[in-house]
């Protein structure tokens, strides 16, 4: 379930803070996430040779909800508003289309959005978007875990 309204954090919240990098767009690419629950925090980090950031953005958070051990009340911290509103906004009306887009085929990353939407029926998602590169503490440890693993990725081809 996804829910876009505005929630207070309690104890009872988990708080995953995510973000993705990618150098080329495909290129080597790495996704960061920081779980935060009850004071302790946990940061997850990978990444693909040749992906995008838009993959990447929301690899961080699949990979935090996966890393989650049963059905939690999550706040979702993303600089993507290509997630965020995604999520929020647009994944209904995807879904009611099959996520085929006009022409045939299928909307990018819609194996990615599936995923996505598969884990918003087993978390409560409230999703916060905020702006990259300002200074949020969360989002920039998330971008270093992110470019960190996309320059690891790099290094091995």
């Amino acid at each position: 379930m996804t829910d876009d309204t505005p929630s207070e954090t309690t104890s009872e919240t988990v708080e995953l803070f995510t973000d993705g990098a990618c150098s080329g767009n495909p290129g080597p690419g790495g996704w960061g996430a920081i779980l935060r629950w009850r004071g302790t925090e946990k940061e997850l980090s990978g990444g693909e040779p040749a992906t995008t950031n838009n993959r990447m953005e929301m690899e961080a958070v699949i990979q935090g909800l996966r890393s989650l051990k049963k059905p939690t009340r999550v706040t979702v911290y993303t600089d993507s508003q290509y997630v965020q509103r995604g999520m929020s906004e647009w994944l209904k009306q995807w879904k009611a289309k099959d996520f085929k887009i006009k022409g045939g085929g299928y909307r990018p990353n819609h194996d990615l959005w599936r995923a996505l939407d598969e884990l918003a029926h087993i978390h409560k998602i409230h999703w916060k978007w905020v702006r990259g590169h300002n200074g949020h503490a969360e989002n920039e440890r998330a971008d270093k875990l992110a470019t960190d693993a996309a320059k690891a990725i790099a290094r091995k081809d």
